[in-house]
């Protein structure tokens, strides 16, 4: 028995001793015990896939749903504007994200950094002429910081599988 398990049956046995007419022996108790715990940890794994799914599945038809919109407002104006081509970036990166997730989960969290810089990137881009200098300097500290930080996972992530 593991230290948990004897931890848990000691606590049984003190919660509930044992009498003399006591129908249910120790041992019944302790695979109750373990059954019992056996069973939540089950339905603790069901709750996170499937919550994982629901999670998965909500991104999907949210940024799904945010490209018709995008796609609508492009027909309508009639133009392709820099914002709506960087905007689309960001929805294929994020697409991106939760393919590279169930195809191999082991660089998951570099994509969020991807992600975040793409972002960055766009707000210079459209509102560098309005900016104030050292804003652009800041967003721009701001990408390589995120740069360092990908780079940095990425690496603990070889020297891992290494």
């Amino acid at each position: 028995m593991n230290r948990a398990h004897q931890a848990g049956a000691a606590a049984v046995d003190r919660a509930v001793p044992l009498k003399e007419d006591d129908g249910a022996g120790r041992g019944e108790r302790l695979f109750a015990l373990g059954l019992f715990h056996f069973i939540e940890r089950l339905l603790l794994v069901v709750i996170v896939a499937m919550t994982l799914l629901a999670v998965a599945v909500a991104v999907a038809v949210a940024v799904a749903v945010a490209v018709a919109f995008e796609i609508v407002a492009i027909y309508r104006l009639g133009t392709i504007l820099l914002a709506d081509i960087l905007l689309m970036f960001l929805y294929l990166e994020v697409i991106g994200m939760v393919a590279v997730y169930y195809a191999k989960r082991n660089s998951v969290f570099v994509y969020p950094i991807f992600i975040a810089i793409t972002a960055v990137g766009r707000l210079v881009v459209l509102q560098g002429k309005e900016m104030a200098p050292e804003n652009i300097l800041i967003e721009a500290a701001a990408i390589l910081l995120l740069s360092l930080s990908a780079l940095v996972i990425i690496w603990a992530i070889g020297k891992q599988a290494a």
